[in-house]
């Protein structure tokens, strides 16, 4: 017989095999998913407010205060990590999914909150995401294991965790949902399907209780101006202002290595080097006020001031190795904001360069692009920043965004995505 006939045989006895369905299992499932999207929203939502009454507490420190202010919270934070433990970074978290079941360890929690909120509130160029993901994730892990669940089962609630906090913050619970599987790679992520709809359903749940807590309205976070496509081609001018954004996020990579082997040289334990990072930001801050924090606020703050191209090429570069400085000194948070900050910066100055050219279309061409170059997550971009923007035209971020995804470097910025091959 040959394999084609055989094929359609076994395809046929499949559809006459009566499929077993078990709703009470599957309900069973659905309230655990949707408890963990409870866990995951308060936990956000609690996060949140703590971390906006620290940075307007600290806020108030403008001017040469930055400085000091600024190395100080590099110290604690230092000390927090040496004291209590290294919480890790996004690669470990995707190097234990990939590779260690799912198992996010808990015991990292109170170190990675506590070193985040000092870092984050004090104006560091990293945004709560990575904390808030690690935190709700390492939940999920810890869920699973008191249910005794294994392989993917507790593979699938950890990342419905990861989803649930991403989402939170994010407010869009299909892009944290494919967020969460397309960060593992995207060779990786098509073995984790199973847990799209697990996540889909923790996303969900914690969307609503973060929102309830801190009274989140439903609309765009960022106010891109109103988008009218003035041509068929307009994907075209995505695909070209992609191209130089994706050539900006070759440079941040580049930019963040040069400082890694930099503060590698450094010997010296983390509170150290934490220290130094914190007055190298501190000293950016002083002269760029608008490069400090991570980038939330300031989006609004680049689109309402008309900053000049020099002012606005100063601000590009001087992020760029604030972002830098901030990942490898050892402080602590996500730089998916940030870099969504870099390509409005980019956009704007483009749209100097291309006055007949939409600001929106630039802009948002800028950000799916760079942030796809470095996270490799070119589908969840796509729609985080349509609902970040309210940009409701998909066909330019989708261009723009795999245009920074298939013309990234070969070797990814997060180290544990890679595969054997690479």
């Amino acid at each position: 017989m040959s394999i084609t006939k055989r094929k359609i045989i076994e395809s046929i006895d499949l559809l006459d095999y009566p499929i077993k369905f078990n709703p009470f299992v599957f309900s069973r499932m659905f309230f655990l998913w949707a408890f963990l999207g409870v866990v995951g929203g308060l936990t956000a939502g609690i996060y949140w407010i703590v971390l906006e009454l620290l940075t307007h507490q600290l806020a108030v420190f403008t001017g040469w205060t930055v400085i000091p202010l600024m190395a100080i919270a590099g110290l604690l934070a230092g000390v927090v990590i040496h004291l209590i433990g290294d919480p890790g970074e996004i690669h470990l978290i995707v190097n234990n999914i990939r590779f260690k079941n799912g198992k996010l360890e808990p015991k990292n929690n109170p170190s990675m909150i506590l070193s985040s909120l000092l870092c984050v509130s004090s104006g560091g160029s990293l945004g709560p995401e990575a904390p808030l993901v690690q935190v709700t994730g390492s939940t999920g892990s810890w869920l699973g294991k008191i249910l005794r669940l294994k392989g993917e089962n507790l593979r699938s609630l950890s990342i419905a965790g990861m989803a649930s906090g991403f989402t939170a913050l994010f407010g869009a619970p299909l892009g944290g949902s494919l967020f969460a599987l397309e960060i593992l790679h995207h060779e990786y992520a098509v073995e984790y399907y199973k847990a799209i709809i697990p996540a889909f359903v923790a996303s969900c749940f914690s969307y609503l209780i973060f929102a309830i807590i801190v009274h989140l309205g439903i609309g765009p976070t960022w106010h891109l101006p109103t988008y009218t496509m003035s041509t068929r081609f307009d994907f075209l001018y995505a695909v070209f202002f992609a191209l130089i954004a994706t050539a900006m996020g070759w440079i941040f990579i580049y930019c963040t290595k040069f400082f890694k082997a930099l503060f590698n040289q450094i010997k010296a334990p983390i509170y150290i080097k934490t220290f130094i990072g914190g007055l190298v930001l501190g000293i950016l801050a002083y002269y760029l006020p608008v490069t400090r924090y991570f980038g939330h606020e300031e989006i609004n703050a680049l689109l309402g001031t008309g900053f000049s191209t020099q002012t606005l090429l100063l601000i590009l570069l001087v992020k760029i190795v604030a972002i830098s400085v901030t990942v490898t000194s050892g402080w602590r948070g996500g730089f998916i904001i940030p870099l969504f900050f870099v390509g409005t910066t980019l956009g704007i100055l483009l749209h100097q360069a291309f006055p007949s050219v939409s600001l929106s279309l630039t802009i948002i061409s800028c950000m799916a692009a760079i942030n796809s170059c470095v996270t490799r997550t070119p589908m969840s971009t796509t729609i985080l920043l349509s609902t970040l923007t309210g940009f409701s035209y998909l066909v330019p971020i989708m261009f723009a965004s795999l245009t920074g995804y298939f013309f990234a470097p070969k070797i990814p910025f997060i180290s544990s995505q890679m595969t054997e091959a690479e």
